[in-house]
């Protein structure tokens, strides 16, 4: 079966057609499909800022600019993955718990169907119904985050279910593995050590930003790669990750962030990674008039795409599928 893949830039220009990813077929359908990307069009769980619920279209077209092969990789995308963009899940604005359940339920028919999802957030907030599929064709998985936050407050304002507070659930629901999983980038200020210690408690590993630059990307990349192991891994990318002078346009700024080059360098040195599931999120539009955030998140889904095209180059075996939804989820 033919490969789905965008068109030839040189036949019709980049700036023509249909605002896709990549400009890849609007498909919903699992046959013959290795990746899908999929919207996340939910911001009501963010604490600050809201608007991320425009974020999957400004990624879509910001993502016109991307071209098939990578280069630092030495991959062509397309060659080794068929890949489309599956639309928008269904949410319900202002309603956390139901959207959660109706991205989880689409993402489910991909992930039991052995289709990688790649989400386009939305706040982080949508991490949860994206795990929740993830675990149930995988069972836990290795959760790999790049962020300036834990995400791990038990509640807020006294609601359990926010952008805040969605990796403690996701632990709790037993979605992720803990001793498998790493929190990359985390600074700025806090309502006390708790805030972080909490991450701590739960079993995770933290590297915050300080630690990253003390002891360099590299070593950085091949931690995550010893800490995830063979185990199923899953990829969520908050774009406040980069310090704001390369990516404003998010809910929740932190300053003495991380550069454009920095970020991408992290994640070209996790050749290998046995990859899942992915999403990036927090990307506010509105924010940031010069689209440079949408550009800079269309970049991390490439650079994530390239990972398992590599793989897939390298001959490294698919992640097998349970087959089956575990009890409870």
């Amino acid at each position: 079966m033919d490969r789905y893949r965008p068109p030839d830039a040189l036949e019709f220009p980049r700036f023509t057609g249909i605002r896709t990813f990549m400009r890849l077929p609007h498909v919903q359908t699992t046959e013959g499909v290795d990746v899908a990307i999929v919207g996340l069009p939910f911001d009501t769980g963010a604490t600050f800022r809201v608007g991320a619920r425009f974020g999957p279209e400004a990624i879509r077209s910001a993502s016109a600019l991307l071209r098939p092969y990578h280069p630092f990789l030495r991959v062509n995308l397309f060659e080794h993955l068929s890949i489309v963009d599956y639309g928008d899940a269904p949410v319900a604005p202002g309603f956390i718990e139901d959207s959660l359940r109706r991205i989880a339920d689409v993402l489910s028919r991909l992930t039991l169907a052995g289709v990688i999802p790649i989400g386009l957030g939305g706040d982080h907030s949508v991490l949860l119904g994206e795990l929740r599929a993830v675990a149930a064709a995988y069972g836990p998985v290795a959760l790999i985050q790049f962020d300036s936050h834990p995400d791990t407050w038990d509640a807020y304002f006294g609601h359990r279910y926010t952008h805040g507070t969605v990796v403690r659930r996701a632990v709790e629901e037993g979605l992720i593995l803990p001793e498998r999983s790493i929190q990359v980038g985390l600074r700025g200020p806090i309502y006390g050590p708790g805030d972080w210690e909490a991450a701590r408690d739960l079993g995770l590993e933290l590297l915050s930003a300080a630690e990253v630059r003390a002891i360099g990307l590299e070593s950085v990349s091949r931690r995550i790669l010893q800490r995830v192991g063979d185990h199923p891994a899953f990829l969520s990318f908050d774009i406040d990750f980069f310090d704001p002078a390369y990516a404003p346009g998010t809910g929740t700024p932190e300053v003495g962030g991380f550069t454009s080059w920095e970020g991408l360098s992290l994640l070209r040195g996790l050749v290998g990674l046995p990859l899942v599931g992915m999403d990036v999120v927090e990307v506010l539009p509105a924010y940031d008039p010069a689209g440079i955030t949408a550009l800079l998140a269309a970049n991390v889904v490439y650079e994530g795409l390239a990972l398992l095209a590599a793989r897939r180059r390298d001959g490294l075996p698919r992640v097998a599928t349970l087959g089956a939804r575990p009890e409870g989820l």
